[in-house]
């Protein structure tokens, strides 16, 4: 019923303003790929021609109208009307007196809530993943997958619901006790991104909602339509219970909006995942208020194979965690430091697996690779590939922009450069693998860490020594080191973050909940 016929993802481009009801010529508006007999699925989802990008209790919004683009075909998805600066004050007030009735329901209670929105999006799992891959342009095995990060998140979370709890410590004053408590910081406001339009919502949401948080979301321009169709599904839910829907308030936007959250001092904490430059700016404007972040920036990650790492095991992490959706993950390996014993034969394996990478439409099982999100995109990757050859790289596979509509890039790998090129520690948000030849255990933990970010890491060796001084206080400086698996992925039992650059921001699970809330003694 939902099958895709072709390559999709997006970029936004805003038109003007609507004062009044919406209303287009019909020839212009049966160009709208969700006017198209074999895109009705996406109607099962709520969407329309013309969607409010704004969710409080009711639907609405007064601000931009923005189109959503395939750039396989250049045709537009259809079009979502954002928030304008009134919207948006409405929406804050509306969603902290929801806090009031909130904060006042028993925690699993709460979680009783969280697992019916967890059931409520298995239900359209398979339509909303192909949401994902239509307008993001991830294959579907990934796109059905991010929904079921979500789904995972709720099941955490309701086990939460129950768990939540501070010690009783002993007092030095008789007949006294020490309690620690733990109550909601009030109202989240997050912010994603592009490439994760519903997982990293997802953690954020699940958790803040037991932990007795209401949520404010604004997810990337581009990806608007994934916004709307999820708040949908939650509103359902809340609706039914009898619950305030500015439980889980939407407010599409673009950095107008972002801009307003960072700087609100209604908004008690924020989370914001994007890029690090973007994320500085946000970190100081939550901190000139004295406010909390939760920040998930950008990874410039590493794998290591030593002389002793089993190379079939070495080269498919090596190419899942460097072309998997399309390079465009914060966790996608960008750096392989090779063991220069065996370097030649890493980088020819790897050729002969690139050679194999089945291309195509997102949606087709078969299909490992598909498109760039944006034009932008195929633009940053030209102009990595460029300045790599210009600070004496070679490239050995790709580098070029695939003959074929679309947004489509040739997976790329790079050797040759010096382990501190500069474009070797820049993060490019595409296929590019730079690899490199080492000789020794100290002078490779220390190019790892040598990179202003610091998210995930990968060692490959049979050697527990080894392995155990990479998990120690001299190995990875990373969130997340892992040990013979790719830098990509994470379980949502795990707190999820970086250090460095990448911010510092745990979300998911373990105890990062904590994040979520504020502790009284």
């Amino acid at each position: 019923m939902w099958r895709l016929p072709r390559a999709l993802c997006v970029h936004a481009a805003k038109t003007s303003k609507l004062p009044g009801p919406w209303s287009r010529p019909a020839a212009f508006m049966s160009t709208l790929l969700i006017n198209q007999p074999q895109y009705a699925w996406l109607k099962e989802l709520g969407l329309r021609e013309e969607n409010e990008g704004v969710y409080n209790g009711s639907w609405g919004g007064q601000g931009e109208v923005i189109t959503t683009y395939c750039p396989a075909n250049n045709e537009p998805i259809a079009r979502v009307r954002q928030a304008s600066v009134a919207d948006y004050e409405e929406t804050i007030k509306k969603a902290r007196e929801a806090w009031k009735i909130w904060a006042d329901i028993p925690a699993p209670k709460r979680g009783e809530i969280v697992r019916q929105i967890g059931d409520a999006l298995r239900e359209k799992i398979q339509v909303l993943g192909s949401l994902v891959s239509l307008e993001m342009g991830k294959i579907l095995v990934e796109g059905v997958g991010e929904v079921q990060e979500y789904v995972d998140i709720c099941d955490y979370a309701v086990g939460l619901s129950r768990m939540i709890g501070g010690p009783i410590l002993p007092s030095e004053r008789p007949g006294h006790a020490l309690i620690e408590q733990w109550n909601p910081v009030g109202l989240v406001g997050i912010i994603t991104a592009f490439n994760f339009p519903v997982a990293v919502y997802g953690w954020n949401n699940a958790i803040a909602m037991i932990c007795g948080n209401v949520c404010l979301w604004k997810g990337a321009p581009t990806t608007s339509l994934i916004s709307v169709a999820v708040t949908k599904i939650i509103a359902k839910v809340l609706e039914d219970n009898k619950l305030p829907g500015a439980i889980c308030s939407l407010t599409c936007g673009g950095a107008d909006i972002g801009t307003a959250m960072a700087k609100d001092e209604r908004v008690n904490l924020l989370s914001f995942t994007g890029s690090t430059q973007v994320g500085k700016q946000v970190a100081l404007m939550v901190q000139e208020r004295f406010g909390r972040s939760l920040l998930e920036l950008g990874g410039n990650n590493a794998i290591i194979a030593f002389e002793d790492a089993d190379l079939s095991l070495v080269v498919p992490s090596a190419l899942f965690a460097a072309v998997g959706t399309a390079g465009q993950r914060c966790t996608t390996v960008r750096r392989l430091f090779v063991h220069e014993s065996i370097h030649d034969e890493v980088v020819n394996r790897l050729k002969k697996a690139y050679a194999q990478i089945r291309v195509g439409n997102p949606w087709d099982s078969n299909v490992l690779y598909g498109p760039l999100h944006t034009k932008q995109a195929v633009s940053m990757f030209l102009g990595a590939v460029e300045e790599a050859k210009k600070e004496g790289g070679t490239v050995v596979y790709g580098g070029k922009v695939m003959d074929r509509p679309g947004n489509y890039v040739e997976p790329t790998i790079v050797t040759g450069l010096a382990h501190d090129a500069s474009i070797a520690h820049t993060e490019t948000f595409a296929p590019i693998l730079y690899v490199f030849k080492f000789k020794n255990e100290e002078e490779v933990f220390a190019w790892n860490n040598e990179v202003k970010q610091g998210l995930s890491s990968s060692i490959f060796t049979k050697d527990l020594g080894r392995i155990f001084r990479w998990l120690g206080p001299k190995g990875s400086d990373c969130g997340i080191v892992n040990v013979n698996i790719p830098t990509s992925g994470a379980e949502i039992g795990g707190a999820f973050g970086g250090e460095k650059h990448t911010g510092g921001g745990r979300e998911s699970g373990s105890d990062a909940w904590k994040q979520y809330m504020r502790r009284s003694t």
